[in-house]
């Protein structure tokens, strides 16, 4: 036990107690026997023994479900632990809402010179993960509202269309039912040349989308009108995209309702 981690312990957990760091918070004993980031279970640690038993039979998955600590005494720097485990019980099959699973419990005691010190009932569910959903086959679809259906309407007859507000001329986007800049709520349309360059883009690579082939690329246009449009970026591999990269407006017909707008270098 040493002075340093307890002071890193008390600060995260905003603990201002004046007993510390000159004795340890009882809550941390955990912390004095972890492995650490990369650290590995002893050979004969049961909990990690039953995990692997469970893990062949199917049950990777694991939540802990609860932990109960008994402190004997409060413990100082300068003292060394040592840790004791043992398996106290599995339970199961079991039918739980997150599926079929092992009950797994352990209790763990802590000691300074043989002196019980502290001590954990530790308990975790393995279970067995649920087969993945379906992803859903159709494209989402966009939520079209008073704002935003003349920009669909504009995609379905071959116009990228930006809204611009009767008022002071302003052109902005994404709509919305009132100019940020005088406060105006007749808002019209332009049609926008369709060209622009690359403002910045991500490459997605996970979760799967329906309709969509990993990876892709969404890129934010700014266009020459001066707002920026997000969209998916075709006909150029992912590593080749960069800022600035000059692109213009293609529309990718999804049915008979919906045009998506997307993009391509020129």
């Amino acid at each position: 036990m040493n002075e340093p981690m307890i002071n890193n312990w008390t600060e995260a957990l905003g603990d201002a107690n004046p007993a510390y760091p000159g004795q340890a918070p009882p809550a941390m004993v955990q912390v004095w026997t972890m492995g650490g980031l990369h650290g590995r279970r002893a050979a004969d640690d049961p909990l990690g023994a039953m995990s692997a038993v469970l893990d062949e039979a199917g049950f990777t998955s694991v939540v802990a479900t609860d932990c109960a600590q008994t402190y004997a005494r409060v413990l100082r720097p300068g003292e060394r632990l040592a840790i004791r485990s043992r398996l106290t019980g599995v339970a199961g099959p079991k039918r739980t809402a997150l599926g079929e699973g092992w009950f797994v419990t352990t209790v763990s005691t802590w000691t300074v010179d043989d002196e019980p010190v502290a001590e954990m009932m530790f308990r975790i569910l393995k279970f067995r993960p649920p087969p993945p959903p379906e992803p859903p086959r159709e494209v989402p679809r966009p939520q079209v509202n008073r704002d935003t259906a003349y920009f669909w309407e504009g995609t379905a007859v071959g116009e990228l269309r930006i809204q611009r507000c009767g008022g002071c001329g302003a052109l902005r986007h994404p709509p919305g039912p009132m100019c940020p800049r005088c406060g105006a709520t007749r808002p019209g349309y332009v049609v926008a040349s369709g060209r622009g360059e690359v403002y910045s883009f991500v490459v997605h690579h996970h979760p799967p989308l329906p309709g969509r082939r990993a990876p892709f690329v969404v890129a934010l246009v700014e266009l020459e009108e001066g707002v920026r449009v997000l969209g998916e970026l075709r006909g150029v591999e992912p590593g080749a995209v960069r800022v600035g990269l000059p692109v213009e407006v293609g529309l990718d017909r999804i049915d008979d309702e919906l045009v998506l707008p997307a993009w391509r270098p020129r």
